[in-house]
């Protein structure tokens, strides 16, 4: 499969606007995401893959909140979460480049573990920095309460998401000198009419779009210690194998010939 174009946020997408509410002193992150989720359906149709109607479900929340997470967060960060329910026995995975506005991810429903709790990780790398990862535990099958746990213990400051519609989705943020009075007690309702009822500044507009840039080469890199290793046991005596994609599920034909010709040129 050629390599596909980045990303670029000047290209139509779903945009995310991000606003300043005064006096309140928090950040509203706020967008329909109907767009975007054709394209993820799309994706799933392309790929051939059909995940639980529950597990569907709790991925398309887990992408909205992941979204509206992302806007907020600097331009030179790269963010991954896996946010792991034990019931159902599901893990939801996602992951962004907010420098290109490309976002993706999967649901894994295999070889799930088991645990005591649900688990929610976030890894981060920022710029040229070290990776950084936080974890959490958090309660329930909503991958919404389980970032909104993620920033109140690992960000130390509260966050609030509302579902406004079918497909549109708010975030809104803690920021030095909140009303926070005012933000716990915030509904749905309220959110919907912050435009008519607090002042709000524009901060930015980002366009976010289903991508994962996935090739025949980077599957190759993933196949490669295993064909060092033993590649007959890695091919099972056929001349060409099937793998699916680690961050978005597509579906990669790699042949023996050409994993031999890979292998030896590295």
């Amino acid at each position: 499969m050629p390599e596909s174009t980045p990303p670029n946020p000047a290209d139509a997408g779903l945009e995310v606007r991000t606003q300043f509410v005064r006096n309140r002193n928090v950040v509203l992150a706020r967008a329909n995401f109907s767009d975007l989720y054709v394209d993820y359906y799309l994706h799933l149709s392309e790929q051939k893959l059909k995940p639980a109607t529950e597990a569907d479900a709790l991925f398309k929340r887990a992408l909205a909140a992941f979204v509206l997470h992302s806007a907020s967060r600097p331009w030179n960060e790269l963010t991954a979460w896996t946010i792991n329910i034990q019931q159902p026995l599901v893990n939801l995975f996602l992951t962004g480049d907010n420098e290109t506005g490309a976002v993706t991810g999967r649901v894994f429903e295999e070889n799930v573990k088991e645990l005591p709790a649900n688990l929610f990780y976030a890894d981060v790398v920022r710029g040229k920095e070290p990776k950084r990862r936080s974890a959490v535990e958090f309660t329930g099958s909503d991958p919404i309460a389980a970032v909104e746990k993620f920033y109140t213990q690992s960000e130390q400051r509260l966050t609030r998401f509302f579902q406004l519609g079918e497909e549109e989705f708010a975030m809104v943020t803690e920021h030095p000198d909140c009303d926070l009075a005012w933000l716990r007690g915030l509904t749905a309702d309220e959110v919907r009419k912050l435009a008519e009822t607090e002042t709000l500044s524009l901060l930015e507009r980002r366009v976010y779009r289903w991508h994962c840039g996935c090739n025949q080469q980077r599957m190759m890199e993933v196949l490669a210690p295993a064909m060092r290793q033993s590649p007959d046991e890695l091919f099972g005596g056929d001349e060409k194998l099937e793998i699916r994609c680690p961050r978005c599920g597509a579906r990669h034909a790699i042949t023996r010939e050409a994993m031999e010709a890979f292998v030896a040129a590295k």
